[in-house]
């Protein structure tokens, strides 16, 4: 029987799953949290062969202990995993120190963590990507900005997400830029004019993908958290040939095995240095799920199961279960604060919905703070129900 670590089950809250779709599978599943037993879901504790319970997970020799209790007792562990972006270096270190061949190990993530550094990898997949300049000093980025013209968009070169990112549209706000800025390194890229489409994808041992989705974002993810605006994007089961196409084209490149990815591009909506409208440019890979509830969503677009894919993978390095619907997911949340044309109770009556409900606290800053989810068979419809929950 194979022994399966999983960091951080009950985070986010549909992770429960994953562990799920590995007992059925045969598989030893041992969880590693600091989340109390007792407060953990039904569905999580009956998921779980044993549990581990850590003061922090920020604690590196805790983690460590936790671990090897486990080696102890079970023997050697063949997986490590907590398909979170947040723990993906802790994750590699784990593996490094306890012979886990499976997954990525800690010399692996500089071309997967360090934004600068996936380029060269878009670049191996003939994938275009911006302009950029490692933030040094008020002269070299302004002599940047002055090559690639206002706005220009500065984040943390090893960051999760959008936190901590400044769109910077003058020379005023790159001065506030200095003067708030994290002491990290920072790198700064022209800016992109279009929209967010991922390639998401369960990839196999050989880097073949198992099982291929997508995502849209609507509403621009970079001013949601900065702005504390309203969050909305998609899941679509079919996806247009060039993003499929620049997907595994991309995942070769990375040299991708055994994982959950999830790997975003620009789509231009208009003509610019890079590229022309309509074009497909770099923006950065995650090699995880995408976030949150979104594994639940491509289910729901797809008619299918991701979490028994994702499994499958792990157990056999394949999986017999395929899709049974082509449809369109969408999730639109309201900020808390803001005045809504409708109801919720509008909303239900006008739509049938998947779920509803409030954001997990943890991901509001990227997914604010009140959702609706709902399919429809066309984007252009599922468009129409952002725009008349969100207004």
């Amino acid at each position: 029987m194979s022994n399966f670590i999983y960091i951080s089950p009950n985070f986010p809250a549909n992770h429960w799953n994953f562990c799920r779709q590995l007992l059925n599978n045969g598989i030893n599943v041992l969880g590693i949290g600091d989340a109390e037993y007792d407060s953990l879901s039904y569905e999580l504790k009956g998921s779980l062969n044993e549990y581990y319970k850590v003061s922090s997970l920020e604690n590196y020799d805790e983690v460590f202990r936790a671990v090897a209790f486990f080696t102890f007792k079970y023997g050697k562990i063949d997986w490590l995993e907590s398909n979170n972006e947040y723990w993906l270096e802790r994750d590699a270190k784990l593996r490094n120190e306890f012979n886990i061949t499976t997954g990525l190990h800690s010399e692996d993530m500089e071309l997967v963590k360090f934004k600068s550094r996936m380029k060269v990898n878009y670049l191996k997949a003939g994938i275009p990507v911006a302009r950029y300049h490692m933030v040094d000093n008020y002269e070299g980025c302004m002599n940047f900005i002055n090559e690639v013209g206002f706005p220009v968009v500065a984040k943390p070169d090893n960051g999760v997400g959008a936190n901590d990112t400044y769109k910077i549209k003058n020379e005023a706000d790159l001065k506030k830029f200095f003067e708030i800025k994290p002491d990290v390194l920072y790198i700064m890229e022209e800016y992109i004019y279009g929209e967010v489409e991922t390639y998401d994808a369960i990839i196999n041992s050989k880097s073949e993908p198992i099982f291929e989705n997508g995502n849209v974002t609507v509403c621009n993810l970079m001013e949601t958290v900065s702005e504390n605006k309203n969050s909305c994007f998609y899941e679509r089961a079919k996806l247009p040939a060039d993003l499929l196409d620049a997907g595994r084209r991309t995942v070769k490149a990375f040299g991708v095995k055994s994982r959950f990815v999830h790997m975003e591009f620009f789509r231009l909506d208009r003509d610019q240095h890079i590229g022309n409208k309509g074009d497909i440019v770099a923006l950065e890979v995650n090699m995880r799920p995408p976030g949150g509830i979104a594994p639940t969503m491509m289910n729901w677009a797809n008619g299918t199961d991701v979490y028994e894919m994702w499994a499958d993978m792990v157990a056999f390095d394949k999986t017999d279960r395929g899709r049974t619907i082509e449809e369109v997911c969408i999730f639109a949340s309201r900020r808390d604060g803001i005045e809504f044309r409708l109801t919720p109770e509008e909303v239900r009556e006008k739509y049938e919905l998947k779920q509803e409900g409030r954001v997990e606290e943890a991901l509001s800053g990227a997914m604010a703070n009140y959702m609706f989810i709902a399919n429809f068979k066309t984007e252009a419809e599922a468009r129409e129900f952002a725009k008349d929950v969100l207004s």
